[in-house]
């Protein structure tokens, strides 16, 4: 791609493809300094709308751990969005927004017992649980909220896995639900994530599944629940096909009726990454371009941007992201590319093949695209020394 040209965030697997022209005017007119990261708004915008069409029943709270930047909030706010968080410093912003308690769901599952009596006390009434331990701290601070237990579900065809960390099995879950209302609480539900970036619908058929089982476990028991949360997992376009949004809907509502048929409960859906990573585009710099060898091809393209400044989903290489240079259109070659740190993990993609201009120079620029989610807010803010990396809003 020649330099100033447009290029396209997302378009793979049926999605509509996004232009990046508005962000390319934005880094021609203001030269930001890198790594930076700029996030087209009306995109985000985009994708909510089709999530709205795509699920019209359902609350739509958008996991703001995905990025918390307070201009995706604020948009996502106007168009009557739900918020799912993570910590009491999320829920500050969604407070400083002005946004409205019943609007916060506190979805983690470790949470310190002075931020539940806190967020209890401004007014936030939802509340997730995985263990008897959480639901004793919910039941000691937040007397008469409203709870959901996390399944613990395999996260098979997720591109960013989250086996293990989170939920419990299906028995637990049952078991933990009656005792919430025994302790003084109301639970409502469950909940589940089938994994980041999962390309594969059918993910979410099993995890229904075991869910249902739940529901008619608790009702034998004398409990009604009417909520499930299916979680998070709709894919952003990356360098791989995913599937389009249609198939992922068709399979969902063939397993609620499957399972559910005519008393389907109420549906939450905790979109991040869908909804705000086809919207970004980050900008490195290259700082050096070496062999290690006289003999070697590949090169080594070292950038201002690493594992620990914005590229953090490059971890073990899960998360490929497509990358653009301005000197695209000439010949390649094999490269290997790594961050700026003295950190011998900082290698971006080692094992997965990249290949760059040949002409490429330092100084150069470089662009990984659909960068919206998990990179500005997971950067380090010192690590040796480099600041955190600058958000702009288009």
């Amino acid at each position: 791609m020649s330099e100033g040209a447009s290029a396209t965030l997302g378009g793979n697997g049926g999605e509509p493809a996004s232009s990046t022209a508005r962000l390319d005017r934005f880094l021609e007119d203001e030269h930001p300094p890198t790594p930076c990261l700029v996030v087209d708004l009306e995109i985000v915008r985009c994708r909510y709308k089709a999530l709205r069409e795509a699920f019209p029943e359902a609350e739509i709270y958008y996991a703001v751990k995905a990025n918390p930047a307070q201009e995706i909030i604020a948009a996502l706010a106007e168009l009557g969005a739900k918020f799912d968080l993570a910590s009491s410093g999320e829920i500050e912003i969604c407070r400083g927004l002005g946004i409205a308690p019943e609007r916060l769901s506190f979805g983690n599952t470790v949470k310190r017992e002075s931020a539940i009596a806190e967020a209890f006390g401004e007014g936030l009434t939802l509340f997730a649980l995985d263990s008897a331990a959480e639901l004793e701290k919910l039941a000691r601070r937040a007397k008469g909220a409203r709870v959901f237990c996390r399944l613990l579900t395999p996260s098979k065809g997720a591109e960013w896995p989250l086996t293990r960390k989170f939920g419990c099995e299906a028995h637990m879950a049952a078991d933990l639900l009656v005792a919430a209302r025994e302790q003084g609480l109301k639970p409502v539900g469950v909940s589940f994530h089938v994994g980041s970036q999962q390309t594969d619908p059918e993910a979410w058929t099993s995890a229904i599944a075991h869910a249902a089982w739940i529901f008619r476990s608790c009702a034998r028991r004398g409990l009604a629940l009417d909520l499930l949360n299916l979680g998070g997992g709709l894919p952003a376009h990356y360098r791989s096909n995913v599937p389009p949004l249609a198939a992922y809907t068709e399979t969902i509502e063939e397993a609620l009726g499957r399972e559910f048929g005519g008393n389907r409960p109420k549906i939450l859906i905790e979109p991040g990454r869908y909804l705000v990573a086809d919207a970004g585009l980050l900008r490195a710099e290259i700082l050096l371009i070496s062999r290690k060898s006289r003999g070697e091809r590949e090169r080594w393209v070292y950038l201002d941007a690493g594992l620990y400044n914005g590229l953090e989903e490059t971890l073990d290489e899960r998360i490929h992201y497509p990358i653009r240079t301005r000197r695209d259109g000439g010949e390649t070659g094999p490269v290997i590319l790594a961050g700026p740190t003295c950190d011998s993990a900082d290698i971006l993609y080692r094992r997965h093949p990249y290949e760059l201009p040949l002409a490429l120079e330092i100084g150069d620029w470089i662009d990984f695209l659909t960068a919206g989610a998990y990179t500005a807010s997971v950067a380090s803010v010192a690590f040796n020394g480099f600041p955190p990396i600058q958000s702009y809003f288009v």
